[in-house]
């Protein structure tokens, strides 16, 4: 009985939701049968209603656009033969329609988490509920119709504000879940995040192991099931782990979320959006947005087809696939583990939009050019940071080069990439400090040039303006290399970053390509921002583990490095930094203001940076001045 009742139950909902729950429901459209909203509320003065509720989905598992979601086949059904599911849904709407834009900006929530408020509305709440909440209004000004859809089930659902799916489990399945982790202490209890959502099926299971080994490849080692218990995904060690060592805990759970049901929500919402005349929101065109693991999800979505719906009509029109690099997410299989951070295995063949020949696997396909994506493909860009490239191995340069990294590839006409010049996976607080890694986090700002990459995507989709080209390093002119061939500078107490290990496939090395840098260790290609292009700094998207976390032969997952010039040539001599100082670069403090502002005018003219944006990102140029100044002073 025990294990019929674990076959038929959902995944449940916030219990703060369902108590909520008003019963308003939007006339069906398809897959989305209804939507219940729990709150409506006016955003302040701002001209915009938020609307809160959860969307019910039927989706019939038979449909080919479906078909392709593991263990869906092994879904409970409804008398119609559907799989039903439901998820959190809210939506910011301009009350006058006359307001709005058309363009419905959908995100991919992270972790359950809100971020295209935090992303573009400088200063903006992840959930605004007054004028302060929408920073400066960037998006709501536009009259963008903003969308978020749950579709993760593995959310926290006691998180303040975190959207969750509720979906059911496969039916008459077993196996196994496995999690990494890496202390950063010795405490004897560690929760396993990527393992959130599965329930062991008993505490003493046999079959449940825990491993150790150093570094991403290291040798491992089992450790005896005497010395450790497992509560939940928290597994207790008895004297304490080691700081800076990799574990891996792998155990049965209770049973398998139809994890990929997630990409059919994310589908069909914006199909409602977009097409259903009695939905909440409507804007004719639509663009997905997704961050981190959220551009993974979107990376993923498109492989699988998901931008057609039930109807065979296209969904998303634009996709800004961001900080994914050539990965994919744990998503769509049985056990999957949509937090997964772990690193160096997570980039995915095909990388590239159009078909290559997998060296490795022999596989021949790309991210969009398969029998399930070729059809209804939106304008894509891809965005990637210098993390992206050298460090976890997302191997970012793979998507714009073959697959054996010899050569590049020319992107198609719906596909554009930008490389983030010398930026970390998300810009550290300004002024920087060190933290978890040997260098000060790097705090350099990419955000502004975001904002001018949503605008142009905006005018691709709505009015056929062709955006800005491509902005990435190349084999061809030299500005990406093999990471061997990298010709980074010599400074005192920085590790070198050669020693860095590539992404594997299927247990076999990927091609380790990173921009080439200059005398500074600044790398040369890409979007390049005046913080980036006169700098006060070496910016690095890599920087190794301190001491005080263990494992300093390994880098702090997603962080990049800031190494400062220094200020006099005396200082620098004393020193022995092969890098000018400041003094020597810029002279003064007004020539380095002219240098920046230079770069910052012709990257409007290139449509990287709005001219609105420029006074904010000159302000932040004058601090990084007065900031290394009060350093030298000190």
């Amino acid at each position: 009985m025990r294990r019929m009742r674990l076959k038929m139950r959902f995944l449940r909902l916030p219990v703060y939701v369902l108590a909520a729950l008003v019963a308003v429901a939007s006339v069906a459209y398809g897959e989305v049968t209804k939507i219940d909203v729990t709150s409506r509320k006016t955003v302040g003065t701002s001209g915009y209603e938020k609307i809160v509720g959860v969307a019910h989905f039927a989706v019939n598992p038979k449909d080919p656009h479906n078909r392709v979601i593991a263990d869906i086949d092994k879904a409970p059904v409804n008398a119609n033969g559907l799989v039903e599911f439901s998820g959190d849904v809210v939506i910011l709407r301009p009350i006058d329609a006359s307001k709005s834009n058309g363009v419905a900006l959908v995100d991919v929530v992270n972790r359950g988490r809100k971020t295209i408020m935090t992303t573009f509305g400088r200063g903006a709440a992840a959930d605004p509920a007054s004028d302060a909440d929408l920073g400066d209004g960037f998006l709501t000004r536009q009259g963008y119709t903003l969308v978020f859809v749950a579709w993760e089930f593995d959310v926290n659902a006691q998180g303040a504000n975190n959207m969750r799916l509720s979906v059911p489990f496969a039916q008459a399945v077993t196996g196994l879940v496995h999690g990494d982790f890496t202390p950063g202490d010795s405490k004897p209890e560690q929760t396993v995040t990527d393992l959130a959502g599965y329930l062991p099926t008993t505490a003493d299971d046999p079959d449940t192991t825990l491993t150790v080994r150093d570094g991403p490849f290291g040798r491992t080692e089992i450790i005896n099931r005497s010395r450790y218990t497992v509560k939940g995904n928290t597994v207790t060690l008895t004297g304490g782990f080691t700081a800076g060592r990799t574990y891996q805990l792998s155990y049965r759970p209770e049973g398998f979320p139809v994890s990929g049901l997630g990409m059919a929500a994310f589908r069909d919402v914006a199909a409602w959006v977009k097409r259903s005349p009695d939905a909440i929101a409507s804007a004719p065109k639509a663009i997905a947005f997704g961050s981190s693991q959220s551009g993974r999800f979107l990376r993923t979505f498109l492989y699988y087809g998901f931008n057609s719906d039930e109807k065979g009509q296209q969904v998303f029109d634009g996709v800004m696939a961001h900080i994914a690099g050539g990965a994919r997410l744990s998503l769509n299989l049985r056990g999957a583990e949509p937090t997964f951070l772990s690193m160096y295995e997570i980039a995915t063949f095909p990388f590239t939009p159009a078909a290559q020949r997998d060296p490795i696997s022999g596989v021949n396909e790309g991210l969009l050019e398969n029998d399930r994506a070729r059809g209804n493909q939106p304008k894509i860009f891809f965005s990637n940071t210098s993390v992206e490239c050298w460090g976890g191995g997302r191997s970012a340069a793979l998507i714009h080069t073959s697959a054996d990294g010899k050569s590049d590839v020319q992107l198609p006409e719906n596909v554009r990439a930008f490389f983030l010049t010398g930026a970390q996976h998300g810009p550290a607080r300004f002024p920087t400090k060190i933290n978890q890694g040997q260098q000060p986090d790097n705090p350099l700002e990419y955000a502004y040039t975001l904002r001018a990459l949503l605008v142009a995507m905006t005018k691709w989709v709505k009015d056929g303006v062709t955006p800005p080209a491509s902005r990435i390093p190349r084999i061809a002119d030299g500005t990406l290399v093999s990471i061997n061939q990298v010709r980074f500078p010599e400074i005192a107490g920085v590790q070198n970053p050669k020693i860095i290990p590539a992404a594997r496939q299927a247990g076999k090395s990927l091609p380790f390509l990173v921009p080439q840098v200059d005398g500074d260790g600044n790398e040369l290609s890409g979007v390049r921002t005046a913080e980036q292009a006169v700098p006060m700094a070496t910016y690095t998207g890599w920087n190794f583990r301190n001491q005080s976390i263990g494992g300093t032969n390994n880098l702090v997952n997603l962080l990049g490095s800031q190494i400062p010039f220094a200020h006099t040539k005396a200082e620098r001599e004393a020193k022995r930094d092969p890098r000018k100082s400041v003094e020597e670069r810029y002279g003064s403090r007004d020539a380095y203001i002219i240098a920046a502002r230079q770069v910052e005018e012709a990257l409007v003219k290139d449509r990287l940076l709005l001219a609105d944006d420029v006074p904010e990102v000159m302000k932040r140029i004058e601090e990084q001045w007065s900031v290394a100044s009060t350093k030298a002073t000190q």
